[in-house]
């Protein structure tokens, strides 16, 4: 299927309905698999599309996917295939994108705690990495091999501000990560880095995602832009030759409207910068849920519906372990909720105010809450929309709950879709191996002293 000239008529919730009624009729999702992830490949690579033509007229740019926002090997396959690199911030990220396929050569290594050994193995595979701070340098500088292809880069941090959410927000005064360019004598002590440093040939900055407005983030990137001019002229070449813009594309969970677009994010960083666009640096992107949360949803069944001090309470099988943020930071991640029965059709009904609980053992976890839906009953499910990003692929092992299966779909207009397994639903055995079956008796063994 050529995704460029597919046109599916349907609305976004009339496919997701029709995607529901299948995956119930295979069993995907229902009595014996209670709450499943499902992902919308059509659309993983319409938005990719989106990005590439948004950022058309750059001469030298790679996109990479942040690997965090969808830790799963075939999605990370499909990706590569469609021309995206991968930006890692762990040894277990590396592995992913590195088993999925992609190049090392198209693999970023970003994180505030490398180790030397993280260090030296990135350096032997080539793989670009951006240090996070001063010291980590003084690593590169003595674990860097005389001709490795690694791109090494700096983080630095603007610290132009913060976003609506301040945990999303990468760029404050007091920000972890990079290098704070406006406290006392650091921008000098960064252009000193570089000069010492010849192969130190990037700098990295990224300002946040969700919360931050477009002109924040692109503020940001011209930053980084006016010191990469600032190094480049004391050291007298052009040394520094590319620039990781970062990513985090905020992400519009209200409806079912793509916004701010990528074309939005590419006309703020032409007015932050115009520079950005003429060639003179290469561009490195790290986007990740904003390429894939609204390609995605989590079905899960209701097993009870209850009444507690007069509110109505659907108690579901999708709670903080696959929604995490949203159960504990309802008012930044909200969520829109879908109802049907059980036989995956849209439920019909007067909406009534109803919670939508899940299954972790502890009161807060509570998916939407006083939210109008028609009466859900025993049997019916749920649908979390939007959350093809993060939820259901980077679960909360909480309450040893089972990380949920998912699958990939493609639909067309007469209503068929085909499916394929992304990862299967954990069995009890896996959960008891992760839990140290194999050494049961470890404890009881130990000797008094």
């Amino acid at each position: 299927m050529d995704s460029a000239t597919f046109l599916d008529p349907r609305t976004a919730e009339e496919r997701v309905a029709a995607v529901l009624r299948h995956a119930v009729d295979r069993r995907l999702v229902g009595t014996e698999q209670p709450v499943a992830g499902f992902l919308d490949t059509d659309g993983i690579r319409a938005s990719v599309a989106a990005l590439h033509a948004a950022f058309g007229e750059v001469p030298d740019v790679l996109h990479t996917f942040a690997v965090k926002a969808s830790s799963l090997i075939p999605v990370l396959r499909l990706l590569a295939d469609l021309g995206m690199g991968c930006e890692v911030a762990s040894p277990g990220e590396l592995r992913l994108a590195l088993d999925a396929g992609c190049a090392p050569d198209r693999i970023v290594l970003d994180s505030p705690a490398k180790t030397r050994e993280e260090i030296a193995e990135a350096l032997a595979l080539g793989v670009a990495l951006n240090a996070d701070n001063l010291d980590e340098l003084e690593r590169v500088d003595a674990l860097r091999p005389a001709g490795s292809a690694s791109v090494i880069g700096l983080r630095v941090n603007p610290q132009v501000g913060s976003g609506s959410i301040g945990a999303m927000s990468t760029a404050t005064a007091t920000s972890k990560f990079g290098v704070a360019l406006r406290d006392a004598g650091a921008r000098e002590r960064v252009v000193r880095a570089f000069a010492e440093r010849p192969w130190l040939t990037r700098l990295h900055a990224h300002v946040g995602s969700q919360g931050c407005p477009l002109e924040l983030i692109a503020e940001g990137v011209a930053e980084a832009y006016r010191l990469a001019e600032e190094i480049n002229a004391a050291v007298g070449r052009r040394q520094i030759t590319s620039l990781d813009i970062g990513g985090g594309l905020p992400v519009n969970f209200a409806d079912d409207d793509v916004r701010p677009t990528y074309e939005d994010y590419t006309r703020a960083l032409r007015a932050a910068e115009p520079g950005l666009f003429d060639g003179r640096y290469g561009l490195v992107t790290e986007f990740g849920r904003s390429l894939l949360a609204k390609n995605g949803f989590i079905a899960a069944r209701v097993e009870y519906a209850k009444e507690a001090g007069g509110r109505r309470i659907a108690v579901t099988h999708a709670g903080a372990q696959t929604a995490t943020r949203t159960v504990l930071m309802p008012g930044a991640w909200p969520l829109r909720v879908g109802a049907f029965d059980a036989q995956g059709r849209p439920k019909d009904g007067a909406p009534v105010p109803q919670d939508v609980a899940g299954p972790c053992c502890f009161a807060g976890d509570v998916v939407a809450e006083d939210r109008a839906l028609p009466p859900l009953a025993e049997g019916d499910f749920v649908v979390l929309r939007d959350t093809g990003a993060y939820y259901f692929s980077t679960p909360w092992a909480y309450n040893s709950l089972p990380r949920p299966g998912v699958h990939g779909y493609a639909t067309d207009a007469g209503g068929r879709v085909r499916f394929a397994t992304v990862r299967d639903a954990q069995t009890l055995d896996e959960i008891a191996a992760e839990s140290g079956a194999r050494h049961a008796d470890g404890l009881t063994g130990l000797s008094h002293p």
